[in-house]
């Protein structure tokens, strides 16, 4: 898609305590994570912790970043665990 290797932007899937996966985006991925873990991540993953990367992919920019990461939500879950390669769960 619109993502590449040069980036500084980031597309990722966590994986969340209860199973669930959440997507988001970043400019420091591993900032990101650890904000997450620590409770200021996205509400959503706020009561999932603890969360783990599960899944990225660099993006050229902001933009391609968060086109990508729109296509993925409208994935259901069996796809969203294809892209991760795992099975069904």
């Amino acid at each position: 898609m619109a993502c590449s290797e040069a980036a500084g932007w980031h597309v990722y899937l966590l994986r969340c305590g209860d199973g669930s996966l959440y997507c988001g985006v970043t400019n420091d991925l591993d900032a990101r994570l650890a904000a997450h873990n620590a409770g200021r991540g996205a509400r959503y993953t706020r009561s999932r912790l603890p969360v783990a990367l599960a899944w990225s992919e660099p993006c050229a920019d902001r933009s391609a970043a968060q086109k990508r990461e729109a296509a993925i939500k409208k994935l259901d879950r069996p796809a969203k665990l294809r892209l991760l390669g795992a099975s069904a769960t």
